[in-house]
């Protein structure tokens, strides 16, 4: 009925009227939808026209806290006490009895040089005593006949004085000839060779018919119950350490056997780096020593000191401000500023700081590329404390 009466009205007669009131419909339905949704985002975001966004960030907060620096170093087993013997006369090496590995008394002999001509020096050496006696028995014989006739006023002063000079002449060649023997005495037991200490021989230097010098070494001695463990520790290591800190107990272990380790203190560093590698060397003393640990042997030696406070940071904190190296702190008013700070050491996956930040201070850890000085920035949430 309805639209037999619209097909009959006067509209329904008339197309375009109908079309052009349909249109006008529309678009006044759509200029209300759109009035609607921009009144609807204004007030969701009441943000004026022309505020500049806020960036996201992640943070942290940091609070410094004083680290562990574990260090490794690998050196070798080294004996405490170690000689280098040689014999104190030069000659012909007639015999060596010490081997290497041998096991050695204090006192033993070790080696031995041609001592024929040492045995004649000697010989030489007593004659010449015996003769020196001779000349002062005579001398003092003779003092003591001038000196009686000089009593009883038969001789001159003169002629005592002159047996007096000879008698004191003689004493001083009789002297002269004992010290003498006793120089070629012991010259003599010079041409053996004889441990110093109990001890295991670890090298030698000659063998049996080479003619030998004073002082070369023919045999090298190490005492088996004194051990170091001896490492070669970089320049870097020392920079560091604060001076007059107490140096930690040092644990050593084998390095083809890490199970086999006992506790050493460091005896000794050097004062000098050496010229080549620009090391140091640090000797540890091992006290009780595992039978494991021969001279030679390669150890591990590991030990841990207490840093001062530091803040650890992810690499990505870190900017660079003239280059020197810096971070982004947030402040109490959302604003980032550029903090510059100390690097004590660069680790594989982060960054040890070691001045420059205190407790409390929110550091950026991403986006760091993005910012500005002064700028606001909004925390994401869960990434900082």
């Amino acid at each position: 009925m309805i639209a037999a009466r619209f097909h009959n009205s006067p509209l329904g007669h008339n197309k375009p009227l109908r079309r052009r009131l349909v249109a006008g419909s529309i678009a006044a339905l759509a200029c209300g939808a759109v009035m609607v949704w921009h009144g609807a985002r204004s007030e969701a975001s009441n943000v004026a026209p022309g505020t500049p966004e806020t960036k996201l960030v992640k943070a942290v907060s940091v609070s410094p806290e004083p680290v562990a620096d574990n260090r490794v170093a690998i050196g070798e087993i080294k004996p405490r006490l170690e000689s280098d013997l040689g014999l104190r006369v030069s000659g012909k090496l007639i015999q060596r009895t010490a081997e290497v590995g041998a096991t050695v008394k204090k006192g033993e002999v070790l080696a031995r040089v041609d001592d024929q001509d040492y045995r004649n020096r000697l010989a030489s050496a007593e004659a010449d005593v015996t003769a020196a006696e001779a000349v002062l028995v005579e001398a003092s014989a003779a003092e003591a006949r001038i000196s009686a006739l000089l009593a009883k006023g038969f001789t001159t002063r003169a002629n005592h004085d002159a047996t007096l000079k000879n008698l004191r002449s003689a004493e001083a060649k009789l002297k002269s000839a004992n010290i003498a023997f006793a120089m070629a005495k012991d010259q003599l037991g010079y041409t053996e060779l004889r441990a110093e200490f109990d001890g295991i021989v670890t090298a030698t230097g000659a063998e049996a018919g080479q003619s030998v010098n004073v002082g070369q070494m023919v045999v090298r001695v190490a005492d088996p119950e004194s051990r170091d463990a001896v490492f070669s520790i970089a320049e870097a290591a020392f920079t560091s350490d604060r001076r007059g800190r107490k140096i930690p107990a040092v644990t050593v272990s084998l390095l083809s056997n890490p199970a086999v380790s006992t506790a050493g203190t460091v005896r000794e560093i050097a004062p000098m780096a050496d010229a080549a590698t620009r090391t140091f060397q640090v000797k540890v003393s091992l006290e009780n020593a595992p039978d494991e640990m021969r001279f030679g042997a390669s150890v591990a030696g590991r030990v841990e000191i207490a840093g001062a406070p530091v803040v650890l940071l992810p690499g990505s904190a870190l900017f660079d401000k003239e280059g020197k190296p810096a971070v982004w702190v947030v402040s109490a008013s959302s604003a980032v500023e550029l903090k510059p700070v100390t690097i004590a050491r660069y680790e594989t996956d982060r960054v040890v700081v070691s001045a420059g930040l205190t407790k409390g201070d929110r550091v950026v850890t991403a986006g760091v590329n993005r910012l500005r000085e002064h700028e606001k920035v909004r925390i994401v949430e869960g990434e900082g404390k």
